[in-house]
Order: C-alpha cells, then structure tokens, then sequence
C-alpha cells in the first residue's frame, strides 16, 4: 500500500511541475523593440590610432676613442652639456681628438689626463635630454593608416593633465609576429618634451585623418542593405500625436571614429534620425535579448552592417579608428 502511495506522490510531482513550467514559459514578456532618436550633427571628426610607450632619447650614445693613444686633456666634466663636434678628449701625439657624436649631456666620464687607451675603448656617455621620442606598437592592421609627418597627442602618467604634441618621425618597415598577430613600431618626436623624462610612460593618439564642419550621425544608425546604406528618418508625428512618420534614406559616408560616421550626401543638419535600440523584459538580460536577433537574422549595432569597426584604439587598437566608406 505504501509503495502505490509513493508512486502517486511521484506523479503528481511530475505533472505539477511540467504545468508550473509550462505557465512560466507562457508568461514570460517578450522583447519588445523599441527606438529613440537622434538629430543629424555636424562638426569635426577625427580618425586616431592609438598605442602605449615609454619616453627615450633619440639620441645616447658612448663615447669611445677611434685610436690608441695617451690622454693629453680631459676638456669636459660629468653633466656638461655640448654640442655635435666638440672636443672632449685630446692626445699628446697630436692624434684627432674624441669629439660629441651628437648634442647632449656627459651623463658619465671614465677618463683622465694621462691615461692611456685603447682604440674603440668606451670612456663615456652622452644623452641628448633635449630631442625625445616614444615607440608604440601599432597592429597589422592600423599600420598603413599611419605615415611620417601626421601629428599626434601625447599624454603622460606623470601629468595627467597635460597634453603633449608630437610627429611621427619613423614607421618600421618590418614587423614582430605574436600570438598570430604582427605589429608595428611608430615612432613620434616630440615637439616640446617640457618636463618629461626618459622612461616615462605615454599614450599616444595618431591623428591618422580627420575633417572640420562636416555632417555625422552616430555609427550604429547607419544600416547596410547590399551595397546601399541609409538611415531610418523620423518625420511629422501622424493627428493622433503618438506615432511618428518614418522613411529610409540612403546616404554616402566617409570617413568615421570610434562613434560617429561623416555623412557625404543624403542629409542635412538637424534632421531627426532613428536609433533603434532593444529593451528585454524582466526575466530576459539585454545580452540574451541581442542574441535571439542574430537568431532572427536581425544586425545588432556595428554588427554585419558592412561599417569599419573602429574598437581604440584598432582601435581605433587600441584600439584605433579606421576611415571608410
């Protein structure tokens, strides 16, 4: 008797449970697609390719002697500062001096009237403090955006408020592979070092192109349909004063950062545009809601619209963001 007991039990647990869940899953709100709006702007954009470094001398260099020789007279001392061409070291046989490589500061002199040398013996160091660079290391494929000549923006840790200009002055013709990936040296001169000092972190923004008073609307609300692009326009509100009129409009763009893509034809300032936006329910995340759109075959932002994608910094590497149309 027990035994048929417990079976019952069994059962109605089963069947209660099914309906329970059945009713969940009937009760559950569906994702409703909703929209908010944005206008047509116009102003400047910029395309930047972004990248870490640390600050270095363009110019350190030892001082060694070219012959073999005993030291006459020492003419410069530790942290003096000299120029290309002057005389450090001279020889009692009359020999050609040792003379600066390059403008900069004696950070070390291992020498003495006197002493005797050999030929391409190190005797010190000098450090131009005054012409300094940063090396960033720019992704596959960013780096053929970025030429000699663009300008750039430096900031530093150690002043975080303070923004530096400089030049990119050198793009490695070859490449280091990693993990699959291959990645470039840049490197930027800087225009005024100010207080900086060697060995000090930078970020640095490429300005890689970039365009004044031009039209943009956010990325994500242009669409791509074949080889057509347009925007959803909202017009007039219809005489019941709750729904709005809207159209698509084709339209030709240019260039486009991490957020806004140029618009070249198609618009005009101030028109209002649609930005289509999906809101889940309580009992649905936001990321599940995006994922029942791949499902439908519905892009989700920036996703299989055919618009470069612009993450830092390639970004736009780091992200980094690349020009298009």
């Amino acid at each position: 008797m027990k035994k048929w007991i417990s079976i019952i039990v069994i059962i109605l647990l089963t069947v209660g449970g099914g309906f329970w869940f059945f009713q969940s899953r009937q009760t559950v709100t569906p994702v409703l697609a909703q929209v908010t709006t944005t206008t047509v702007q116009k102003g400047d954009i910029r395309v930047e390719v972004s990248g870490s470094g640390t600050v270095a001398s363009i110019n350190s260099s030892d001082i060694t002697a070219d012959l073999e020789g005993e030291v006459d007279e020492v003419l410069v001392e530790e942290n003096d500062v000299v120029e290309e061409g002057d005389e450090l070291v001279t020889f009692t046989d009359g020999s050609d001096p040792i003379t600066a490589a390059h403008a900069g500061t004696i950070t070390s002199l291992d020498v003495e009237s006197g002493s005797r040398i050999q030929s391409s013996q190190v005797v010190g160091h000098i450090t131009d403090y005054e012409t300094l660079v940063t090396v960033i290391s720019v992704d596959e494929l960013d780096i053929t955006d970025v030429k000699e000549g663009q300008t750039a923006e430096i900031t530093a840790s150690a002043f975080p408020d303070e923004t530096f200009q400089g030049t990119v002055t050198e793009v490695s013709k070859e490449g280091t592979a990693e993990n699959g990936v291959s990645s470039f040296n840049v490197t930027i001169q800087l225009t005024d070092p100010k207080s900086l000092l060697i060995g000090m972190t930078t970020e640095v923004s490429v300005i890689t192109e970039s365009k004044e008073d031009v039209l943009y609307v956010p990325i994500e609300s242009v669409k791509v349909n074949f080889d057509e692009k347009y925007v959803t326009i909202q017009g007039s509100t219809s005489s019941n004063d709750t729904e709005a009129n809207t159209s698509s409009q084709v339209v030709e763009t240019g260039i486009n950062d991490e957020q806004n893509i140029e618009i070249i034809s198609g618009l005009t300032e101030g028109q209002k545009i649609e930005l289509p936006i999906t809101v889940s329910s309580e009992t649905q995340s936001e990321q599940g809601a995006r994922g029942t759109e791949k499902e439908q075959g519905i892009p989700a932002f920036g996703e299989d619209q055919g618009i470069p994608s612009t993450g830092g910094g390639k970004g736009l590497q780091g992200g980094a963001g690349r020009g298009g149309e």
